[in-house]
């Protein structure tokens, strides 16, 4: 573990704040059932005093998270093959009204209407694990415009009340800001996003190759002189596809299945946000997966991979089960939906620490756990 602190965690200048930065990864990596500081230092036989040094680590301590996750996203990609960028949404339900970002939304998978924070993770998607490189957290107009509340959860002033896609954009924006990282397909899940064209159109500015799902009444334009306004559903039926190619794929069962896929035969444009016309700057593919029991509704993906091979088109899709796996793996083992403070750095702390857990359980050939070093109690109190 020590050679992974010294590097993940380098960024952090002093060495009380790193030595707590070690504990506290080795209270998440251990098997409880709630990391809290106060059960972590139990677990881990630390001092009494030992639980409020790691309370004020996180909530109180002014380290900056953002240098830890780019040395984490640099380990992940050093130490493994990644072949795709993805995001996932983590619902984090809560109690009570004072926690940062808490509202109230209805859940679209049970209908309820549910007390939460919502927050968008990026992962690095290599071999069958996503690893969470980078978080943002959702807030509503209220914590948008309510100054005390901000001030008392010690939200920036640059973080603002804004969609889901602004989130994502701006996790795509820090990606790019790293030259370092791998440039590899961007694959989502645009299906419920309320504004699809927006977060495409933005991914394009960007210049990053994506492979993302829409619903079937996206809009699309075809055609040079004069375009035609068109939905994918509409596009991918009829004269419009080509001949259905089999792609085989296997099961969790291990059976192998046969997927049809039809794949439009030229290429397609997207609406411009803000004109509403088409953007033709970069052109796009469209493919229609059937599903091969030919019970489920058909899918549709759109892709600015227009040079390669579908399979190689559809090979990165994958990472849209690793994540649902990863995300379920932090909200069970690695304590993603166990933060008890209030505070907008809090919260970011803590998931960083819980990102880095994840990656030290699951990156290849990592280094064995060393022993902790106790924590005298003097320092207990020296977090921050």
């Amino acid at each position: 573990m020590q050679t992974f602190l010294e590097e993940i965690f380098s960024p952090l200048h002093r060495a009380e704040q790193r030595r707590w930065a070690r504990a506290y990864l080795r209270g998440l990596l251990h098997d409880t059932c709630r990391k809290t500081p106060r059960r972590m230092a139990r677990a881990e036989a630390l001092p009494p005093a030992a639980a409020q040094g790691l309370h004020q680590f996180i909530n109180a301590s002014p380290w900056d998270w953002a240098p830890v996750r780019g040395r984490l996203a640099l380990r992940v990609a050093a130490s493994t093959t990644p072949y795709a960028w993805t995001v996932a949404e983590l619902i984090i339900p809560k109690r009570g009204e004072h926690s940062v970002g808490v509202h109230r939304r209805l859940d679209a998978g049970t209908g309820l209407t549910v007390n939460c924070q919502r927050a968008v993770g990026l992962f690095l998607a290599a071999g069958a694990h996503c690893f969470p490189v980078d978080w943002s957290l959702v807030l509503n107009d209220t914590w948008g415009r309510d100054r005390q509340r901000r001030l008392r959860a010690r939200i920036p002033e640059s973080e603002t009340a804004r969609p889901v896609g602004g989130h994502v954009l701006d996790l795509a924006a820090d990606v790019v800001a790293q030259p370092r990282l791998p440039a590899v397909p961007w694959v989502l899940d645009l299906t419920r996003s309320d504004d699809a064209s927006g977060v495409l159109a933005g991914l394009a500015r960007q210049r990053l190759d994506i492979v993302c799902e829409v619903d079937p009444g996206q809009i699309v334009f075809t055609g040079d002189s004069f375009p035609t306004v068109i939905t994918v559903g509409e596009l991918m039926e009829g004269r419009y596809a080509r001949q259905a190619q089999v792609i085989t794929r296997q099961a969790a069962d291990g059976t192998i299945k046969a997927i049809p896929i039809h794949a439009y035969a030229g290429t397609v444009r997207l609406p411009r946000r803000s004109t509403g016309r088409d953007d033709d700057s970069v052109s796009y593919r469209i493919l229609k997966l059937r599903a091969p029991d030919g019970r489920r509704a058909a899918r549709y993906w759109i892709t600015s991979l227009t040079d390669q091979s579908v399979e190689e088109v559809i090979a990165p899709v994958r990472s849209r089960a690793a994540v649902r796996t990863a995300v379920t793996a932090l909200q069970k083992d690695f304590g993603a939906l166990d933060f008890e403070g209030r505070s907008f750095p809090g919260w970011h702390h803590h998931m960083t620490l819980a990102s880095a857990a994840y990656a030290f359980r699951n990156l290849p050939a990592g280094p064995g756990l060393a022993p902790v070093v106790p924590v005298p109690a003097a320092a207990a109190t020296a977090a921050s």
